[in-house]
This record gives C-alpha cells, structure tokens and sequence, in this order.
C-alpha cells in the first residue's frame, strides 16, 4: 500500500496530477481544489495517498493533509457516496469547513457540490454528526443548539429566533451561533423577540 509520495509535478489532467518519483510516473487523482493549490510542472511536491486495489486496476487518490485524506474515508462510509462524490465534497469544501457545516447541520453547504442533491448532503451530515466536531473549529454550544433545532428538540423561543434570522438573510450556522450567544446572555427563560434583538447586535459586531 503506498501512503505517501513525494516527487516532482510531471503534468497534469483534468482529474489528476502526473507525480514523477524517481523516474517513475505516478497518475494519482486528486479534487479540483487540491489540484490548484498544487505547483507547476518540474516543482516538487508531497501528497498523501489512498490507494484503492480493485480486479482490474489500481487506483491512487491523493490530497494535501492526512487531514483531507481521512474525510475522503469518512465521507465513504455514508451510503450512496463513493470515490467520486467523496472527491467532489472536498472539492467544494476544504476539510475545515466540511466539518463546521457538518457539526452545524448546514446541509445547504454540503448540498452545493456538484452532484450532491439534497438527499445525498442530508445523509452525510446525518451519518458524519457525531463525528465532525473532532474536527470542527466550533464553539461546542453551538454544535450543540444546531444539533437540538435540526432534530426539533430546541426551545420553541430559540428555534423561532434561528428561524426569523434566517428568514432576514443570515445562513444557517450563522443564525444559529448568535441565538446561542444571546441565549447565553439572556438566560434559558428568553422570549424571542429579546433572542432576536440580542443575535442581531451579535450578528453585527
């Protein structure tokens, strides 16, 4: 099994990188936001490899960080995604940002790579959930709140708050990081109205 190559960037395709290590050309596919942040040709360069062995071939997937790796197995593990739409996730999302929109049930975020609908991000988020906050950058409170809005088990006030800030513009994980600030402020018995006016002022800083 190969885990790492380091080599110089031959050239390139529409999905993959031609890494030449020691002579020997490697055809390794990366996502699209991977190949960007790669070098030209002639420069040197480090991946992080899957290898996958299937009957009739051998397929190398590469990416920046054993980081970006480790979600392209995870991602594999939700039904319906394979190599290719795994790619595409991380194509569209860096690994950071994967984990925030997955911790925060903002399936819009996922649900704007190509080639995953509605359905497809709502099994990803739904199945990665629990996993995603080891990975996530985000204030554990407000994993917590998108977590008991998503599955209805937040506060009438507090949802309603997330819900009218939304309908004003905010996206999701942002609407819901501020009701959780003002409702750290205003105490578990808030009306709406107060969660509102104090999210708005958060929204505003």
């Amino acid at each position: 099994m190969i885990g790492k190559l380091k080599g110089l960037i031959d050239s390139y395709g529409e999905d993959y990188v031609l890494l030449d290590v020691g002579g020997v050309g490697y055809q390794v596919h990366c996502s699209a936001r991977t190949l960007q942040h790669l070098p030209s040709p002639g420069d040197a360069a480090v991946l992080s490899i899957e290898t996958y062995v299937r009957e009739d071939q051998i397929k190398l997937f590469g990416f920046r960080t054993d980081q970006e790796r480790e979600w392209f197995r995870l991602l594999q593990t939700v039904q319906g995604v394979g190599a290719k739409v795994a790619l595409a996730v991380l194509g569209t999302l860096a690994p950071a940002d994967l984990a925030n929109a997955i911790a925060l049930r903002d399936k819009a975020a996922v649900a704007r790579t190509p080639g995953v609908g509605p359905k497809v991000a709502e099994r990803i988020v739904t199945e990665l959930k629990d996993k995603a906050p080891a990975f996530a950058n985000v204030d554990p409170a407000v994993v917590h709140l998108a977590g008991a809005v998503d599955e209805q088990r937040a506060p009438r006030p507090v949802a309603d708050a997330i819900s009218a800030l939304v309908n004003l513009g905010y996206g999701q994980p942002q609407a819901a990081a501020a009701i959780a600030s003002a409702s750290r402020s205003a105490g578990e018995n808030a009306e709406t109205a107060q969660l509102i006016r104090l999210g708005l002022k958060e929204l505003a800083k």
